[in-house]
């Protein structure tokens, strides 16, 4: 049996995480600095409408992960998606699923350590961001280059500390509601949803443009399954794992936008603090802020330590394709794919020099690129989905018991939301334009590497012939 084989069916990976840390990997996943962070300078931006986001991007959200479960109970593989392309769709679709995965946690991972820095800077001010960013990043990248157990051990803790804080924060949150308290000279309540020029207090048009950044704010839910490949008994802990994320979006992200905006008015919150830390210092609770300020930064960490965990097996997957350098395929005495996971450092590497050029603007364009590779992900489970329904219907294989709802209507109907939410990334004046224009160049870039792959592995065969 070939190396790469023994990849693909995640064999040369250590079963070293079980159902405690894979169910906390999932709500990790599920709860990151897009919500911790992003969410500020959204409800300043559109006000309250920024739920009907949420709510959106959540039901899509839904689909890719019942996409993804029936998938992940068709054939368990740290390759994940690019597996899945590669076999549904064909070589190119894996090549280019999984580069676009990296070019996600790339971006995702500076704009997580920029939140990292930021989160930071309130309690040490002098200290520049880029300073910050690069400790932060040197602690993880040991992390995750030890051994998968420790990356389970800490993402389980992080996640821990996440739930929670988002847990305390809603029964605090619903409370405050519902008595009407007084936060900073403001009156908690239901009225603060339409009081302050309305529901849409931007117009509907400008709340649209918002669903590229909640599209971020939801990333990393995949991760789940690409730690198929390292769970033991898959096919039995994945299932309760990935409908455990699907309630959760509901709850944590659905309900803490719908509360944040019900505690103050939309005009107190920026996108230079976390809206959590905004609530909770206006208390005057001495010490609340700081408490809620170490747990946001618990989430940036931990959303960074997951994109190192996924890119390096992503890469593993295309580096025994030859799609991807030799390097980043490369595994350790420890079972850890070392060589893509230094790949995607030197990548958070630029972040930091992201930081020390533009700090203010660092995360907004992280997040407006990042967001690409997010809707590309999301699109390939979908699609795979739906070419393993038409294969089963053809008798060619058989589909799970764990299936995705109304098929094939439900996957038209997300692939068409998220071609919807890239159009209007055209019609923003800010990060989201940037990322927009950056297509065609990552079109070109994938063509030109594809075509160079494709006359790399036909020389590799008439040699070998």
């Amino acid at each position: 049996m070939d190396s790469s084989l023994l990849t693909e069916k995640g064999e040369s990976y250590s079963k070293a995480l079980g159902n405690r840390q894979v169910q906390m990997i999932a709500i990790g996943g599920a709860i990151g600095v897009g919500l911790f962070l992003g969410a500020g300078g959204k409800l300043h931006q559109v006000g309250p409408s920024l739920v009907l986001s949420y709510a959106l991007c959540g039901i899509a959200a839904y689909f890719v992960m019942r996409a993804l479960g029936e998938l992940v109970l068709h054939e368990p593989t740290s390759g994940s998606f690019v597996t899945y392309a590669r076999k549904f769709i064909g070589p190119w679709a894996g090549f280019a699923s999984g580069w676009m995965y990296w070019v996600n946690w790339a971006m995702t991972g500076i704009a997580e350590i920029t939140a990292v820095a930021i989160y930071v800077h309130k309690w040490l001010p002098d200290v520049p961001q880029w300073i910050t960013a690069l400790v932060a990043l040197g602690v993880l990248i040991v992390v995750n280059l030890l051994s998968v157990k420790l990356f389970g051990e800490l993402e389980f803790w992080f996640s821990v500390v996440k739930v929670l804080a988002i847990v305390v924060f809603l029964v605090t949150a619903a409370g405050l509601v519902l008595t009407g308290a007084d936060i900073g000279g403001t009156t908690a309540g239901v009225h603060n949803l339409t009081a302050h020029n309305g529901f849409f207090p931007a117009g509907i048009g400008i709340a649209l443009m918002t669903l590229q950044a909640v599209i971020f704010a939801y990333s990393a839910i995949e991760v789940v399954g690409i730690a198929a490949g390292e769970t033991k008994d898959a096919r039995k802990v994945l299932p309760k794992a990935i409908n455990g994320v699907v309630w959760r979006i509901g709850v944590f992200y659905v309900g803490s936008v719908l509360l944040l905006a019900m505690l103050l008015p939309w005009p107190f919150y920026n996108g230079g603090e976390s809206p959590f830390v905004t609530v909770f210092s206006r208390l005057g609770i001495p010490g609340i802020g700081d408490v809620m300020n170490a747990v946001v930064l618990t989430a940036a960490l931990s959303s960074c330590n997951s994109g190192l965990y996924s890119t390096g097996r992503i890469l593993r997957a295309l580096a025994d394709k030859g799609e991807a350098p030799g390097f980043v395929g490369r595994m350790s005495s420890r079972h850890v794919p070392y060589g893509g996971i230094l790949f995607t450092s030197a990548a958070y590497v630029l972040g930091v020099v992201l930081n020390y050029l533009v700090p203010k603007d660092a995360f907004d364009i992280a997040i407006a690129i990042a967001s690409l590779g997010v809707i590309t992900t999301w699109a390939t489970l979908i699609f795979c989905q739906m070419r393993l329904r038409q294969a089963a219907l053809r008798g060619e294989l058989e589909r799970p018991s764990y299936r995705m709802p109304w098929a094939p209507y439900s996957g038209w109907a997300t692939l068409g939301f998220l071609a919807l939410v890239v159009v209007l990334m055209g019609f923003s004046d800010g990060a989201e334009k940037i990322a927009f224009y950056s297509i065609p160049v990552l079109v070109v870039v994938l063509a030109v590497g594809w075509r160079f792959v494709g006359n790399r592995q036909r020389r590799m065969q008439r040699q070998m012939r």
